[in-house]
């Protein structure tokens, strides 16, 4: 339901662009498009889908020709992940990605402390981040429904600190990072089965244009 949800919202959106843009070619489009998607857009379909990664990606979003550039190195970024991380859910979102671990691949039942397999796959992941050094991070814990809300929101900041706190430490600079913890606020699986609650105990990456790439995608737009 919360992706058809979505779906209605951005269609109309795209309709509504199109219906007064038949003029525009294809780059001319998408950077309308790119534009509208975002701020309050971003928050809507945010909102909409109960996907917090979703919508503050698009709610960052530059959109036209810089947009454009930006999307293409976030595309090889993307596929690096997806080659070196297969234990990670990998989705390209406008300009950034959302990269998702479920947390029984990072922590142990009701834990906050990274297992060593969970290492190993950290490892990679910061292989590729410093691969791609132009770009911010927002590491976000969430959790299911089970037990308090407040404890499940300390939990959810905890993962998401411990989780930052190992990227800072094998290589990652921190002013690239970010952390927050949803607690069991925003699930984006459903709660009422096991399989739900055991994906809607996740840490997801939001990675997204730092101020430098955005500044060199603009010059590069522009010449």
């Amino acid at each position: 339901m919360n992706k058809l949800r979505m779906n209605v919202i951005v269609l109309t959106c795209t309709a509504l662009i199109f219906s007064g843009c038949s003029s525009l070619n294809k780059t001319q489009k998408g950077g309308a498009v790119g534009i509208v998607a975002g701020g309050a857009m971003g928050a809507v379909i945010g909102n909409a889908s109960g996907n917090t990664a979703l919508g503050a990606i698009i709610g960052a979003t530059v959109g036209g020709a810089t947009g454009a550039i930006i999307g293409n190195q976030m595309d090889k970024q993307a596929r690096e992940i997806e080659q070196t991380v297969p234990d990670a859910k990998v989705e390209r979102v406008g300009e950034g990605i959302v990269v998702e671990f479920s947390s029984n691949v990072l922590f142990g039942f009701d834990q906050s402390n990274l297992s060593t397999d969970a290492k190993i796959n950290l490892n990679k992941l910061v292989k590729v981040l410093n691969a791609f050094p132009d770009t911010d991070i927002e590491v976000q814990g969430h959790t299911d429904s089970k037990g308090s809300e407040a404890y499940n929101n300390s939990l959810s900041l905890d993962r998401a600190a411990e989780v930052s706190d190992y990227l800072s430490q094998n290589g990652v600079a921190t002013n690239r990072i970010s952390i927050k913890g949803f607690g069991e606020t925003v699930p984006k699986y459903s709660n009422s089965t096991a399989d739900g609650r055991s994906q809607n105990r996740r840490v997801e990456f939001l990675i997204t244009a730092n101020e430098k790439m955005k500044a060199d995608a603009e010059n590069e737009a522009g010449k």
